[in-house]
């Protein structure tokens, strides 16, 4: 397979995953801070809190979510779940997402994920909705949800 100008493509080699690294390192970094900022407990959190909540009183999709990667990395999954369901469920999309970033990087072209299919962005805001709205009813099953 050759390019435009008859080239053959050529892997990015290591120099290609710095920039996946310095992720891998921030996000390792910002895990480290919620494992020992513990956002589950009333001890003062030092991330502010969510303007949505502050100013409306409605929890927005990402709600809790700092509070579902503390309960994941401390492995309960029900809180987890609890927490930020819908965040829980796109962790492997991410990881996904961020693989084939790396790989793609490391062999010098893009690597199709489930984020460049026709449909998803549609599924996406979708579910985002629904949740929006699902996890702000104030009546069971539903207000298990409210964090």
């Amino acid at each position: 397979m050759t390019d435009a100008a008859g080239h053959a493509p050529r892997g990015g080699g290591v120099r290609s995953l710095l920039f996946p690294a310095a992720t891998a390192l921030a996000g390792c970094a910002a895990a480290a801070v919620v494992w020992f900022a513990d956002p589950t407990s009333d001890a003062g959190f030092p991330l502010p809190p969510c303007p949505v909540k502050l100013l409306f009183g409605l929890d927005c999709p990402g709600c809790g979510a700092s509070r579902m990667v503390y309960s994941l990395l401390h492995g309960d999954v029900l809180s987890a779940l609890h927490y930020n369901a819908v965040a829980l469920v796109f962790v492997p999309f991410f990881l996904w997402t961020w693989g084939a970033w790396v790989l793609g990087r490391w062999r010098g072209r893009r690597v199709i994920t489930w984020e460049h299919w026709r449909w998803s962005p549609l599924v996406a805001l979708i579910v985002i909705a629904v949740w929006s709205v699902v996890r702000n009813l104030p009546f069971p099953p539903f207000e298990w949800l409210y964090v």
